[in-house]
């Protein structure tokens, strides 16, 4: 019996650190948007970003991913491709591999409307849409276009304005994040004492 295809979506990001608005989006998206399962991409650097903030160690950041979805079922996912490719990263490349590398898989991308604002200087932003497509869900203070395009869907996520820049800079102050980030990643972060200020 041939094994079915499975689409799965990828949710790519510095996930610096990984919170819980991300898992909520990644669930949401994986029940409601016609996915068998979103897996968190985590990126090395991303080329549009010329100050990428406090960027800690990428196996850091990878270590929480794991921390954070260790308890979910292969709905929700962790890729690390994108560590072992040239730097820096392109998404039009990283879905290549993963199409390579798992030919039963489709994959689709998914972008917060901020960035579908700015998706046409993405590297083969057609490719992308032709051969893949894409998944828009909303972001506070960038309204999803009307428009209709081949290859994208939008989808009404709940709304969350927590970022990582605001969970940052709470760790910095001194602030407990427990109920901002998935269980045990804030022991990770005290444990490994980061993101927090920089002694001078």
């Amino acid at each position: 019996m041939t094994e079915a295809i499975q689409t799965v979506g990828i949710l790519g990001g510095s996930f610096n650190p990984v919170h819980i608005g991300h898992l909520m989006l990644a669930s949401y998206l994986q029940q409601f948007a016609g996915l068998d399962a979103v897996w968190l991409t985590l990126s090395p650097r991303n080329p549009l970003k010329t100050h990428p903030g406090a960027l800690i160690p990428d196996m850091c950041r990878l270590e929480m991913l794991k921390i954070a979805t260790r308890d979910i079922d292969e709905s929700i996912g962790v890729c690390d491709i994108e560590l072992s490719m040239p730097r820096p990263s392109y998404t039009v490349d990283t879905l290549k591999v993963l199409s390579r590398r798992y030919p039963r898989k489709r994959f689709k991308l998914i972008v917060g409307s901020d960035n579908w604002r700015i998706f046409e200087q993405w590297k083969d932003y057609q490719t992308i849409l032709d051969d893949y497509g894409v998944i828009v869900y909303p972001r506070p203070g960038y309204p999803v276009p009307n428009r209709y395009e081949d290859g994208m869907e939008v989808v009404d996520a709940p709304l969350s304005s927590l970022s990582s820049t605001f969970v940052r800079g709470a760790i910095a102050r001194g602030k407990d994040m427990t109920c901002f980030l998935p269980p045990g990643v804030f022991q990770y972060i005290k444990e490994k004492g980061l993101y927090l200020p920089t002694q001078k």
